[in-house]
């Protein structure tokens, strides 16, 4: 079993502000908005909804099959953590005189954040195809260039390969007609709650609606939980007690790793909605989208004491 995951590969460039965004922008000023925030601190990680994603199934021994493009000028960085980490490379494809994608976070004591990205190589995604890829039984179309976005879910569905839809912060270059046909394409649509509520403006439908036209539809809701709306039902999702918050950056990837796991080994709504939730906060007690780093016993282990029953 091996899961095709279409989605951007990035350098994230993320700084701490070691104040709150809410203190320092006015709402009546915000048509003349000119604010600076000193970021003392500053770090590069990997990044990418699609790395992250791939980081996080990987972790739990799942066969992460990354579809992405990189740019020639500062990709080798990259490449090279996916050998130590065993991560096929074989659909990231390297284009040249371009700079990889690229994402200036900044995240306020609150866990807020400001980001600026440049996409880069990500905007020529669509030179990778979906229906190419062999051996594949899941999938993910996670934010990337809109072209490969269109273009991988109907390749996807057109292979008769079941794929979540993410659009994520991808979700501005829809227009309500583009986002109804991916999700009529879709076998499931992972959203949080604040996209759930703009997908349903956009496309003219119901969370109601939307749920039934997918297998189910996953919406993440922070320290909330998460819902899973499958077969007419509501699956509620509890949200699992970080050790601590440092870094909510990659949580909703980590959250899809799990997902994807759960899905491909028929886990159930329930254990797959659970385990989704403690990949999003083993992340979210580390810095970074990809530095936590658990064995597989040692999730096994926290799944239980957080839910009392093993994982299978």
């Amino acid at each position: 079993m091996a899961t095709l995951i279409c989605g951007s590969l990035a350098y994230d460039n993320i700084m701490t502000f070691e104040g709150r965004f809410r203190e320092h922008i006015l709402p009546e000023q915000v048509h003349i908005l000119n604010v600076s925030f000193l970021v003392p601190t500053m770090r590069r990680e990997f990044g990418g909804c699609a790395g992250n994603i791939a980081y996080s199934l990987n972790l739990l021994g799942g066969d992460a099959r990354i579809m992405a493009t990189m740019g020639a000028v500062d990709a080798q960085l990259y490449m090279d953590r996916f050998a130590s980490l065993g991560l096929s490379t074989e659909h990231v494809r390297v284009l040249p005189d371009t700079y990889s994608a690229q994402a200036m976070i900044t995240t306020d004591l609150e866990n807020n954040q400001i980001t600026a990205f440049h996409p880069g190589a990500m905007m020529q995604s669509h030179v990778n195809h979906a229906g190419e890829a062999k051996g594949i039984t899941l999938g993910i179309v996670a934010p990337d260039g809109f072209d490969g976005m269109i273009q991988h879910s109907e390749e996807l569905a057109a292979a008769g390969v079941p794929f979540i839809f993410d659009p994520g912060q991808g979700l501005p270059l829809f227009d309500g007609a583009s986002l109804r046909r991916m999700i009529e394409l879709a076998t499931y649509v992972a959203v949080n709650d604040y996209e759930a509520a703009l997908v349903s403006d956009k496309t003219g439908w119901s969370i109601e609606e939307i749920a039934s036209r997918v297998d189910a539809l996953i919406i993440t809701r922070g320290e909330q939980g998460a819902q899973i709306h499958h077969a007419g039902k509501i699956e509620e999702i509890p949200a699992v007690t970080a050790k601590q918050v440092l870094d909510p950056t990659g949580c909703g990837d980590a959250f899809r790793g799990g997902l994807l796991y759960g899905i491909e080994n028929n886990l159930g709504w329930a254990t797959t909605g659970r385990l989704a939730s403690l990949m999003g906060a083993l992340k979210i007690e580390h810095q970074g989208p990809q530095n936590y780093a658990p064995s597989r016993a040692e999730i096994n282990e926290r799944f239980k004491q957080a839910f009392g029953y093993d994982l299978p």
